[in-house]
């Protein structure tokens, strides 16, 4: 029962994390381009705001279920397949990437707002949604090795 539990934390909070880096990207992003620049930045800068404490407490549910299921489940590394090794390798990437962007863009991006300095702030926010983008792709990349090592 505990393994499942773990198991269904760990997908539950992956989806949180990975969808809503799927809507910034491919919904939320695209259909800013109705505002102006200091409408679009408040905006993100809320969304932002919001969506980085999701991931401030679905980041460490991943990782420690994920641990759990590991040293639990499949006995460690030696018992764990291809797919969790590869699954462990981007969940630390992931993890990595979101720490440096809420730790440099989002900073810059929330200091200049805060001083009304809309240029710095989209060029931070730039830098962001390529950041974002990369934890994406990795995102995708582990959600695809989970389901393949998973069947495979």
């Amino acid at each position: 029962m505990t393994a499942k539990l773990a198991y269904l934390l760990h997908v539950l909070f992956a989806v949180l994390w990975v969808g809503g880096m799927a809507f910034a990207i491919l919904a939320l992003r695209p259909s800013l381009a109705a505002l102006e620049p200091a409408q679009r930045l408040a905006l993100l800068g809320g969304v932002h705001r919001r969506f980085f404490l999701v991931v401030w407490h679905a980041m460490p549910i991943v990782l420690l279920s994920g641990y759990f299921l590991l040293f639990g489940h499949y006995g460690g590394f030696r018992g764990a397949g291809w797919h969790v090794h590869l699954m462990h390798l981007t969940g630390l990437l992931m993890a990595a990437i979101y720490v440096a962007i809420f730790t440099g863009p989002w900073k810059q991006m929330r200091a200049a707002l805060a001083a009304g300095d809309l240029k710095a702030a989209g060029e931070a926010n730039e830098k962001l949604r390529q950041m974002v983008t990369l934890n994406l792709a990795l995102g995708l990349l582990t959600v695809g090795v989970a389901a393949w090592g998973r069947l495979g």
